[in-house]
């Protein structure tokens, strides 16, 4: 679904205040408060807001320690059952099917290299976990951001664009 510039603004503002109110939205954008309520129900009917919620940082609830596991698992049982079983491990925060040597890719946390040892044994004990192969997170260079996609797709630039290359 394409996004205007107004819905691009938008996502920036609340993105930036979360707590900034439809109100105070449509003051700042200069719109009437209809249209920044209509645009806020179609962004996230349509998916495009996933949530409104607040953004936790593990490190601040004392795990530390963010390490990404490779997974090998058994063919016979598939993808769904081994990622409902790691749902229930706290420590598993992100979790996803990939192509290449693994067959899933997970983001889990942990309080120290002590703790994350316990943490890849409870992933290792899950049915359907053959193998798993892990790194650990020094620095987040670049943290989860989506402002640069939405950015891009609303501004000027980014309407008429063919996909994956920059307009002229």
């Amino acid at each position: 679904m394409p996004i205007d510039e107004l819905d691009g603004r938008l996502i920036e503002l609340f993105a930036a205040e979360p707590r900034v109110g439809v109100l105070e939205a449509s003051r700042r954008l200069g719109v009437a408060r209809g249209t920044v309520q209509a645009r806020l129900d179609r962004l996230a009917r349509d998916g495009v807001i996933a949530g409104h919620g607040p953004q936790i940082d593990p490190a601040a609830l004392g795990y530390g320690v963010t390490a990404f596991v490779t997974l090998q698992l058994r063919q016979a049982g598939g993808h769904d059952p081994v990622a409902a079983r790691l749902a229930q491990v706290p420590e598993v925060i992100e979790a996803h099917t990939i192509t290449g040597p693994g067959d899933m890719l997970c983001r889990i946390v942990a309080r120290s290299n002590t703790d994350l040892q316990r943490v890849i044994d409870v992933i290792v004990d899950v049915a359907g976990v053959e193998r798993a192969s892990s790194v650990i997170s020094l620095a987040t260079q670049i943290p989860y951001r989506t402002l640069p996609l939405v950015r891009a797709v609303s501004g000027p630039a980014g309407r008429g664009a063919p996909r994956g290359r920059a307009p002229g």
